[in-house]
């Protein structure tokens, strides 16, 4: 069977990292460049870069979130996810308010902001890790999402 594609997908997927957030504002300010022109889905790190990009700030942890049982509560179902943790440093929930970004996920442990997203340029991330599954399918859907969002856009403009 012959597969042509007639579309082309734009989109850019922020992965984890170690480190500090702060040390790598060139991924912040490429953020700012694209936002709003592709799908941008960010996982651990790279949703810290995305917030970062959007006006927030980070804080450091004072012990930092390691582990595969973590419960996540999604904001816009109500659902609970188990998570796995890897990283020292969280997002500001408080300086979100001045932002576009909107608080989709929290840790219930600690009710740290562990997602945001901006429906309107199509981007959105997540603290914890959804590509490790503890849960093992509580996070998939977020996957889908990013298609979705991409199936929506052409040579980098939205539909």
């Amino acid at each position: 069977m012959l597969l042509v594609a007639t579309r082309i997908r734009c989109s850019t997927f922020l992965s984890n990292g170690p480190g500090n957030p702060e040390d790598v504002q060139t991924v912040a300010e490429l953020v700012k460049e694209l936002k709003g022109k592709y799908p941008i889905f960010g996982i651990c790190l790279g949703h810290q870069m995305i917030s970062l990009a959007y006006g927030a700030r980070i804080y450091k942890l004072k012990f930092g979130h390691r582990g595969g049982n973590h419960p996540v509560k999604n904001l816009q179902t109500g659902r609970i996810e188990i998570t796995s943790q890897n990283h020292s440093y969280a997002v500001d929930g408080e300086s979100l308010a001045n932002t576009r970004l909107k608080v989709t996920h929290i840790n219930l442990l600690d009710q740290t902001v562990e997602g945001a997203a901006c429906e309107e340029d199509k981007v959105f991330g997540v603290q914890y890790h959804p590509e490790s599954a503890p849960g093992p399918q509580d996070s998939g859907y977020l996957f889908d999402q990013f298609i979705k969002m991409m199936e929506g856009t052409k040579d980098g403009e939205k539909n």
